[in-house]
């Protein structure tokens, strides 16, 4: 969603994670970028590992890069605005994920 804010010259308010800033490194650099970008640390990395376990369990393992963000989210009380509807799964295993999931145009 922020990769679609910069193409269309939007002013991007939201905090955003060391994850998306690898995944699009431009982002730094954006002038109409007002949030803040949260760094993985230790505490979002057993996060990751508990969430990883509970859904190993269900069945459902999932990748680093949405565990990680769902951590940061998680620890920092922030609310994910994502298209991903895989993060629906990992809140069924960690509810205390806060989800806005955004339609796909």
């Amino acid at each position: 969603m922020v990769i679609e804010k910069v193409k269309k010259k939007e002013e991007i308010n939201e905090n955003i994670t060391s994850i998306t800033l690898i995944e699009y490194p431009p982002i730094k650099d954006y002038e109409k970028f007002k949030g803040k970008i949260y760094f993985i640390n230790e505490k979002d990395q057993i996060q990751a590992i508990i969430i990883q376990t509970k859904l190993r369990e269900l069945g459902h393992p999932t990748s680093v890069g949405d565990l990680l963000i769902a951590s940061i989210c998680i620890n920092r009380n922030e609310i994910l605005l994502t298209k991903d509807k895989d993060f629906l799964i990992i809140q069924k295993a960690e509810p205390s994920l806060k989800i806005i999931l955004k339609e796909l145009f």
